[in-house]
């Protein structure tokens, strides 16, 4: 069993910076951030950057240059790093896991249905 819990979200100007954290219990085999989409579920979802336990990483193509994960297996946790934060960077931002991930990190960026575990989300408000 995955469980996951998000924190560090919160509202910041243009330009501006925020770290998400999630804590990630049991075992996995890539975790993902996503953006909430349109739909009521996680199906809508855009990835915003998936890492496999391998260490390979894919970021969405807005956020290159600008986001970075990372992990600290000590303390258990998935981290976003955002910086030069956008208007268009505001949602609720999701933390996942998938029990498999043979594939590109490319192809589980853009299907969320392939994860299993959800955290409960943490919102991000940008403000120009």
């Amino acid at each position: 069993q995955v469980r996951l819990l998000e924190s560090g979200g919160g509202s910041v100007k243009s330009g501006g910076s925020l770290r998400l954290s999630c804590l990630a219990s049991g075992t996995y085999a890539c975790l993902a951030w996503f953006r909430q989409g349109p739909l009521d579920d996680h199906e809508g979802d855009e990835g915003v950057a998936v890492m496999k336990v391998d260490g390979s990483i894919v970021y969405e193509d807005s956020v290159k240059g600008r986001f970075t994960v990372s992990q600290d297996n000590a303390k258990k946790t998935f981290y976003l790093q955002m910086t030069n934060l956008k208007s268009e960077d505001t949602g609720e931002y999701y933390c996942a896991a998938a029990s498999s991930c043979y594939l590109s990190t490319d192809y589980y960026l853009h299907r969320p249905g392939n994860f299993g575990y959800w955290g409960l989300g943490t919102q991000v408000t940008v403000s120009s």
